[in-house]
């Protein structure tokens, strides 16, 4: 491989994570707007917390 292949795969590779933080900001901002906003929660944060997950998953699972 020349240095012109490899420039062009870490291009690539940077597109490709940029694309993915985009995503979860996105998630993020969507999962907030949804709980905050529209579902009438208490903190539009709260939904970010690993204690809401929990509560959540526990009851979908029903544990």
């Amino acid at each position: 491989m020349n240095k012109d292949n490899l420039t062009y795969v870490g291009k690539q590779l940077l597109i490709v994570v940029v694309i993915m933080f985009v995503a979860v900001l996105v998630l993020a901002a969507g999962l907030m707007v949804g709980y905050g906003v529209i579902g009438d929660g208490d903190n539009a944060f709260a939904i970010l917390s690993p204690e809401k997950w929990q509560e959540l998953m526990g009851k979908f699972t029903g544990k």
